[in-house]
């Protein structure tokens, strides 16, 4: 009898629970990946994502081959490819970690689940981090992430038995990639990597790490950028937190390098409290957290408006400069996500759907649970909590003062001198024909008027729709737990806060 280990987005062999079951039981062991054709023509998903998991199951590979063993990939679905598995080696036992994933995921393993009953095949998940299927009470939820983040971590096997003959283990091809926009400063994928970056980061990286995140300056390298590797899955999001936790515990370690493990680990805390929102209702995916705020918007978005916000052309230098590097690099630090989708749903009075995709393609460390809620929180839709709306010039003197990021990332900006960098369009047409401002746009509105007329058509919408009962509902369900209780939202005011969009 033979027992598939069907990687999902767990891509490593480390702290990996179902394959350490699997070899621990004694029987053949078929690790298996599936490329889905179907998955990879997603509005989410995009070449950038599939280029990482590429190089992670190249790796994946690469350490199941050292034990003695190698990763089966195949194309196709799932409930196909487990067929052929079956008739051939006499499969009786799928093993897997759970996925909180998009809707399409969700339907996908429940297809998987229907097929293991029909096949009288047994199929077990283990949670990948800590998140609970089927919690029933969110007051349980952090008492059981602590739990399981302190849990000993699964070594990985030091042996795995061998594959059957004749099974081929050749590379199948690569999907068609509905999103193909290129993407040259991506994070390399794998586990090697993975470990560089948590390796230099509790070394020396950490430190302020609670301060750099904000301005995209300094978060490229005082983050810790293990974000696409935590949404692949090619490192355990325990392991990272107890590194963390052992790192600033230890004596020798600086208080000011504690105080940011600390505030480091409190982030994957959050990364899991966002994630528990769309494992608790799933259709976050496709409505408002708050059921009324759905109705906020109606009409077709403006077309212009998107696609300037997708391209970078917004005429708000900072805006562009994020949005751009975004594009270039698939990643941008946690407060230009936020400003990103701000700005689209406030300044442009866009619908949060297509925006919330867009951003989607263009991240390598896409994860549902923490984009989909919170690109609704910035988009003023959760009815619990305080608006943000960001003004791109405050934003911009205040993170990128010299206008360093900018010029980065608008050559059309490069010789603008610093005092007219955050707002070009003041300059007068013979300064703009000096400094070479050539193509840059102007802005494609009052950023102060718009927020304005943003701040007053939210008001009153939740003046006249939004019920206490559906508040109530919304923070029962989703809010936190830790801190001071939350209660209905105060006046929306400028640039509220920090968020934790991406938290990384």
């Amino acid at each position: 009898m033979t027992t598939v280990v069907w990687f999902k987005r767990d891509l490593r062999v480390d702290d990996h629970p179902p394959l350490h079951h699997a070899v621990a039981s004694g029987r053949d062991v078929l690790p298996l990946y599936v490329i889905e054709p179907a998955y990879w023509q997603l509005p989410d998903t995009s070449e950038r994502q599939w280029a990482f998991v590429r190089e992670s199951l190249v790796e994946l590979d690469h350490r199941l081959r050292e034990r003695g063993s190698a990763l089966i990939v195949r194309v196709g679905r799932v409930t196909d490819v487990l067929s052929e598995l079956r008739s051939r080696f006499d499969v009786d036992t799928v093993l897997a970690h759970q996925e909180t994933g998009n809707d399409w995921t969700f339907q996908r393993d429940r297809d998987v689940l229907a097929w293991c009953r029909d096949q009288s095949v047994t199929f077990r998940e283990w949670r990948p981090y800590g998140v609970v299927r089927r919690l029933p009470d969110r007051d349980l939820w952090d008492r059981e992430w602590q739990r399981i983040m302190r849990a000993e971590p699964v070594p990985a096997p030091s042996s795995i038995p061998a594959l059957p003959d004749g099974l081929d283990t050749n590379w199948p091809g690569e999907p068609t990639l509905a999103d193909r926009r290129s993407c040259p400063g991506r994070q390399p994928g794998g586990d090697r990597a993975a470990r560089k970056l948590l390796d230099t980061f509790l070394e020396r990286r950490c430190v302020g790490y609670q301060h750099n995140i904000s301005s995209p300056n300094t978060a490229t390298h005082g983050s810790s950028r293990l974000s696409p590797h935590l949404a692949h899955g090619t490192i355990s999001l325990r392991r990272v937190y107890q590194a963390a936790k052992m790192a600033g515990a230890d004596r020798r370690a600086l208080p000011r390098k504690q105080r940011s493990l600390t505030s480091f680990r409190s982030r994957l805390h959050w990364h899991c409290h966002f994630i528990q929102k769309l494992e608790d209702e799933p259709e976050l995916e496709f409505r408002a957290i708050h059921r009324e705020m759905e109705h906020l918007k109606s009409g077709p978005n403006d077309p212009e408006r998107l696609e300037r916000w997708r391209e970078g052309q917004t005429g708000w230098p900072l805006v562009d400069a994020s949005m751009r590097a975004l594009h270039a690099t698939g990643w941008i630090n946690f407060r230009m996500r936020a400003m990103l989708m701000a700005v689209a749903n406030y300044h442009l009075w866009l619908h949060w759907r297509e925006p919330a995709l867009h951003l989607a393609r263009q991240f390598t460390d896409f994860e549902p649970g923490i984009h989909y809620p919170q690109a609704q929180m910035q988009s003023g839709l959760t009815g619990i909590n305080a608006l943000r709306i960001y003004n791109p010039v405050l934003q911009s003197q205040k993170l990128d003062a010299d206008g360093r990021f900018i010029r980065q990332w608008i050559p059309e900006l490069t010789d603008v001198p610093c005092e007219w960098i955050h707002q070009p369009w003041l300059m007068s047409a013979d300064q703009q024909a000096r400094f070479g401002v050539g193509t840059y746009p102007q802005p494609i509105c009052d950023h102060e008027e718009a927020s304005r007329t943003a701040r007053r058509a939210v008001r009153e919408f939740r003046r006249q729709h939004v019920s206490e009962a559906e508040t109530n509902r919304v923070l029962d369900r989703h809010g936190s737990r830790k801190g001071p209780p939350q209660k209905r939202p105060k006046p929306p005011r400028e640039n509220a806060g920090d968020d934790q969009m991406t938290l990384f």
